[in-house]
């Protein structure tokens, strides 16, 4: 222990070292130790893995960094970013830092102390439940920000899920809204979509899937729970000319009726939450006509690590997507399979382009930060946005998190 934890004259109480901060305190230092990172603090003393030039984070406020660590373990550490307890040193990128961490995850603490995670985990808030009015309001406290936030940072087809880039140049040299239709083409390939089509979309974003589904000749309708999605996709398609081919309703999956002989849901599975998991396959085997195919772009966590979180919050539920939940690729065969006449008919996994698409965002973020900034988007807001791009990044970098376009067809 250091001075400034047990001081020369006093020795606190466990309780007041435990408020104190002092046992996240060993515990970071023993995870940075194991890791290619260093820690420094504010008399320049530095602590971990990490050799000088290496990834170094500058630790500003021990103190108040290792409290909300403490009191939040699975939280805190973001809030310490957002309040500024800690940041990167010059040199160091945020999302090369976490690198190292991400690639540890479940592995960073002894079986010991991971044994312990009950006691500090936080069960999902019950007012995140994705209910018809629940689901309403989650997905309008991310994507009803602000249009003008996303087309900020997102590239000019508002694409805000993972591009597919291809893998045979560069990565360096390719053209983002390029991959980004690499990514719609090869879903509405795999769902056959064409002229005539009926196509479901779950989940509208701001209308670019629609837009290529209608431009092949298909009929399109696409739901969406955010009125600024609604508005902005609307705008597009009839600045296409394609309003008579695409319909975009306000409106939930559970509520729609219908055929469709390709239904198609980009990175929406995530806001569904575990609880209608049987629900949200349910309405695609409902809706789908005979002959018809479905595919689900989705982020996905291997199957332990789902099984370890699924039932505690954490940061980015509580800062970015209430009522958030990523599954596995062995939970959504479970859920089909008990629950629908549907089955896994293919696989298309490509984490690592994500982390590049996220990397993109992050560096276009911080470039158009000037533009952006003003009322609510204050230096706190700016710092956890930040943070959670450069912590998805590490996450698909690392291979923690993947992300498939997973087909589904009738056995």
């Amino acid at each position: 222990m250091t001075a400034d934890v047990l001081p020369t004259l006093e020795i606190p109480s466990p309780k007041a070292l435990f408020t104190r901060g002092a046992v996240a305190r060993t515990l970071i230092h023993k995870i940075v130790a194991g890791v290619p990172v260093r820690l420094r603090y504010p008399d320049g003393s530095h602590v971990g893995g990490g050799s000088e030039g290496g990834p170094t984070l500058d630790v500003v406020r021990p103190a108040a960094m290792y409290r909300r660590i403490e009191q939040h373990p699975k939280i805190g550490l973001g809030e310490a970013y957002m309040a500024g307890d800690w940041r990167v040193a010059p040199g160091t990128d945020l999302a090369a830092a976490l690198l190292p961490f991400a690639a540890k995850m479940g592995r960073l603490l002894p079986k010991p102390v991971l044994s312990m995670r009950r006691i500090v985990d936080r069960a999902l808030p019950v007012g995140t439940r994705n209910t018809l009015t629940g689901s309403r309001a989650n997905i309008e406290a991310h994507y009803d920000l602000s249009n003008d936030l996303f087309a900020a940072f997102l590239d000019p087809t508002m694409s805000y899920s993972s591009a597919l880039f291809d893998h045979t140049k560069p990565l360096a040299g390719q053209d983002l809204v390029e991959a980004q239709h690499r990514k719609i083409d090869a879903i509405l390939d795999s769902t056959a979509v064409g002229p005539g089509s009926r196509v479901l979309e779950i989940g509208t974003g701001w209308g670019e899937l629609a837009l290529r589904a209608a431009a092949r000749g298909a009929h399109v309708l696409s739901i969406t729970l955010s009125h600024e999605q609604q508005a902005l996709a609307r705008e597009r398609i009839a600045a296409a000319g394609l309003e008579g081919r695409v319909e975009v309703r306000l409106q939930d999956y559970r509520e729609v009726s219908g055929q469709f002989d390709a239904i198609v849901s980009v990175e929406m599975i995530e806001a569904v939450g575990e609880e209608y998991w049987p629900t949200y396959f349910g309405a695609i085997d409902s809706l789908l006509a005979p002959g018809g195919t479905a595919a689900v772009q989705a982020i996905l966590m291997d199957h332990d690590r789902y099984l370890a979180t699924r039932n505690s919050y954490g940061w980015i539920q509580k800062y970015i997507f209430p009522g958030g939940l990523i599954p596995s690729l062995d939970a959504i065969r479970e859920v089909t399979r008990r629950h629908t006449g549907l089955q896994v008919s293919g696989v298309h996994a490509f984490g690592g382009d994500y982390a590049e698409t996220l990397r993109r965002w992050r560096f276009q973020f911080l470039e158009a930060w000037p533009t952006i900034e003003g009322g609510t988007f204050d230096e706190t807001f700016k710092r956890m946005w930040e943070f959670y791009l450069a912590y998805c990044e590490a996450g698909f970098a690392s291979g923690y998190l993947d992300v498939a376009q997973v087909t589904l067809r009738r056995d």
